[in-house]
């Protein structure tokens, strides 16, 4: 249990005190805190190499356009991607998801194609098709879920047929805290020639990706719930995939040549890489990996899982709080409500008392609201917290209730 603390340590954020408390940070889900090697890189880059990638033969460019290649490359180390070709360098998971859906659209949706997403969907992986469909005339089909929050898979095979094109489905639900059966839905939509996105966010965190295994068309995440920079994701895609699509976006790095009658692109992953990228955030992916890494080593994994567990036992005793998402296969990400107070309420006090948890409907409203809820309160886990964290939330728990009873 020591290397946990020691590993702890290297957060800087999570050594402070607020509103006079010491930080008890659970909402992991939204943002992960940055270990020390991340924030020293970061500043090293704003302050001796700053100077825009792949352009210039000057050191400046050249040692920046190194990192900014050793990010992705570390990237395609973690989730076991063939090539770097197939690391496409966004701002983030939602600028990933809008890429394929727009560049998908345009090629490959007319009108009677068929889109199917999940009940459980991010609206980042909502909106897109959504956009999608009405600019095409495709048609939008949801994955139904059950009572536990499980998809029903019977439904979602009746749904397969040969007017789907795209399946778009979450690897965790970030409300839930449930990893879905995405190997099963890559391998049925396969089979009827359907492509499939997966929306990472949460995956790529709490689950071994390994996109090769997964066969998935497109996986998608954000660096900045994996202990890197903001403004900085990742767009896997299958080769051929990606060489069949047209770009996103037009601008500088992304041509080949270019004409006033016609422009040519850039080979991957050049090719949907627009404009000057946020080199600083990209080359934050390899310490990032590093510290991840480090996180499923089995003695840290062995107890970031008895932490996790403990919270959930801890919230299962308490008779007035109902926990949404059951199963074996729940990532510590735990959505609640007390029974008679408002979530807005409890997650503003527990503020107070130095905890941070989300509250409201964790951008995923139609899931929420399928509950007969206008909110629910998130306590989200990640390796560096630790039971003492969890008996401090606890307490704040039972502090804000009595206040507000």
């Amino acid at each position: 249990m020591s290397n946990i603390y020691t590993i702890r340590n290297q957060f800087p954020a999570l050594q402070q005190e607020v509103y006079g408390k010491p930080l008890v940070y659970f909402d992991n889900a939204a943002t992960s805190q940055r270990p020390k090697a991340v924030i020293d890189l970061i500043n090293k880059m704003n302050s001796a190499t700053n100077a825009n990638v792949h352009r210039a033969i000057h050191k400046l460019s050249i040692d920046a356009t190194e990192l900014y290649e050793a990010g992705r490359n570390a990237v395609k180390m973690f989730i076991n991607a063939p090539k770097r070709e197939n690391i496409v360098l966004t701002s983030g998971t939602t600028a990933a998801i809008n890429l394929v859906a727009s560049s998908f659209s345009w090629q490959y949706l007319g009108k009677g194609d068929v889109v199917i997403i999940s009940a459980t969907e991010h609206h980042s992986n909502i909106v897109p098709w959504q956009l999608a469909c009405e600019r095409t005339g495709a048609i939008l089909k949801v994955i139904p879920r059950n009572e536990d929050g499980h998809w029903d898979l019977e439904a979602f095979d009746k749904m397969l047929d040969t007017n789907v094109k795209m399946v778009a489905v979450g690897h965790v639900s970030n409300v839930l805290g449930l990893e879905n059966p995405i190997k099963y839905v890559i391998d049925k939509a396969h089979s009827v020639g359907a492509q499939v996105l997966i929306d990472g966010a949460q995956g790529i965190v709490h689950c071994d990706v390994d996109v090769q295994a997964l066969d998935c068309d497109y996986y998608a995440f954000s660096g900045h719930k994996l202990y890197a920079a903001t403004g900085i994701g990742v767009l896997y895609g299958k080769e051929d995939r990606l060489n069949d699509l047209n770009p996103y976006m037009g601008g500088g790095e992304m041509i080949d040549t270019v004409t006033f009658a016609k422009s040519t692109y850039a080979p991957l992953p050049l090719k949907f890489e627009a404009g000057t990228p946020n080199f600083v955030g990209a080359a934050s992916f390899a310490p990032a990996v590093n510290i991840a890494l480090k996180f499923k080593e089995p003695e840290i994994k062995a107890y970031a899982d008895e932490t996790a567990k403990y919270l959930f036992d801890r919230l299962s005793e308490e008779k007035d709080i109902r926990i949404y998402g059951e199963g074996e296969n729940k990532v510590p990400v735990y959505s609640f409500n007390v029974k008679g107070i408002y979530n807005s309420d409890l997650a503003q006090i527990m503020d107070k008392l130095g905890v941070a948890v989300r509250s409201g409907h964790m951008c995923a409203e139609p899931l929420v609201n399928s509950y007969g809820e206008t909110g629910m309160m998130r306590a989200s886990l990640a390796p560096y917290n630790t039971k003492e964290d969890v008996d401090i939330f606890m307490n704040a728990l039972h502090k804000a209730e009595k206040m507000l009873r």
